[in-house]
C-alpha cells in the first residue's frame, strides 16, 4: 500500500483509506444495541488493516466506533491514523468535548488522529467550534482539525477560526460521476495543503459496473472498482475512503493502491465522466 501525506501534518497515511458508514438501517438498529453483522464488519477492517491500510474514518453517529475499536485491538496504535467526526448537534463547546470523550470511549484509544465536524451547523458559531478543537489539540487528546460537508465559503470560515492550529482536512462527496468539489473546492484544497477525504468514490455502487471503466479495467488486469479508486488516489492530497462492507470488496480495495495511471487514461477518464 503506497503512502501520502497527509495535508501539513508531516504524517504519511495510506493513499486508500476505509470508511465504516454502513446504512441508515444499520444505525437505527445499532442505536437499539443490535449490530447486524458486527463480525463481518470487524473482519473487513481488520483485513484493511492487515493489507497496510492505515486509514480508518467513522463518526459518532455510525455507531461503527466499537466496531473500529475490535478491529484495532493488539494492533500498533502509532500505525493508525484514526478519524471520526462530530454530530451538528454537538458543535457548542461543552458538547463537542463531552462527544469527544465518548468516542475516545467508544473507540478505546487516548488519542484521536482527526476530528471532523460531521455536517456545519450554522446556528453554532464556527470560532467555538473551533476553540474547542483547538482546546483538545492542547491537551494532547487531538492531532488534527477537520471537516466535512462544509462548502468552500464554511470551509474558509473554519480554517480562519484556528489561530492556533491548522485545517487539515475536508470530507466530501467525490467521485468519477460526481466531480463538483473541482470547480472551487479542490483547487483552494490544493493550495492551501488541505487533504480531500473522498467519500463514496466508487458513486453509491455504481461506478464497478459502469461500462465505460470496462477498456481500460481490462487492459490494465484490473476491476472497474480499482480503477475508479486510482483515479481519485492519483490526484495529490486526495484519499478516497470506500465502505469496509465485506472482507473480499476490501481487499479488492487495498490493491487499487501500488500502481499508476497513464496520463494519456487520466485524460481519456475525464472525458468519459465529465
Amino acid at each position: 500500500m503506497r503512502l501520502k501525506e497527509f495535508a501539513k501534518t508531516g504524517r504519511k497515511v495510506s493513499e486508500i483509506g476505509m470508511g465504516t458508514y454502513y446504512d441508515p438501517f444499520w444505525i437505527m438498529t445499532a442505536f437499539a444495541g443490535w449490530r447486524r453483522g458486527g463480525a463481518a464488519k470487524i473482519n473487513a477492517i481488520n483485513m484493511g488493516l492487515g493489507s497496510g491500510i492505515t486509514l480508518v474514518d467513522t463518526a459518532e453517529v455510525y455507531r461503527s466506533e466499537p466496531l473500529v475499536a475490535k478491529a484495532m485491538a493488539g494492533r500498533k496504535r502509532d500505525e493508525i491514523f484514526l478519524a471520526t467526526k462530530v454530530w451538528p448537534n454537538h458543535l457548542h463547546r461543552d458538547a463537542l468535548v463531552k462527544a469527544f470523550d465518548h468516542s475516545l470511549g467508544r473507540l478505546q484509544t487516548s488519542y484521536i488522529d482527526l476530528y471532523q465536524v460531521h455536517w456545519p451547523n450554522p446556528r453554532v458559531p464556527i470560532r467555538e467550534t473551533m476553540a474547542a478543537m483547538e482546546e483538545l489539540v492542547g491537551q494532547g487528546k487531538l492531532r488534527h482539525v477537520g471537516v466535512s460537508n462544509f462548502n468552500l465559503r464554511q470551509l474558509q470560515e473554519a480554517q480562519s477560526a484556528l489561530p492556533k492550529s491548522e485545517l487539515s482536512s475536508v470530507q466530501l462527496d467525490y467521485s468519477l460521476i460526481n466531480r463538483s468539489v473541482e470547480r472551487e473546492i479542490l483547487p483552494y484544497c490544493d493550495r492551501e495543503k488541505v487533504a480531500l477525504l473522498a467519500y463514496y468514490p466508487l458513486g453509491h455502487g455504481k461506478l464497478p459496473s459502469d461500462h465505460r471503466l470496462e477498456p481500460l479495467s481490462s487492459s490494465r488486469g484490473k476491476t472497474k472498482a480499482q480503477a475508479a479508486l486510482q483515479w481519485l488516489a492519483g490526484k495529490p492530497g486526495v484519499f478516497p475512503i470506500p465502505r469496509a462492507s465485506t472482507a473480499n470488496h476490501v481487499r479488492e480495495n487495498a490493491q487499487a493502491s501500488d500502481w499508476d495511471l497513464s496520463d494519456q487514461e487520466r485524460g481519456q477518464l475525464d472525458l468519459q465522466f465529465p
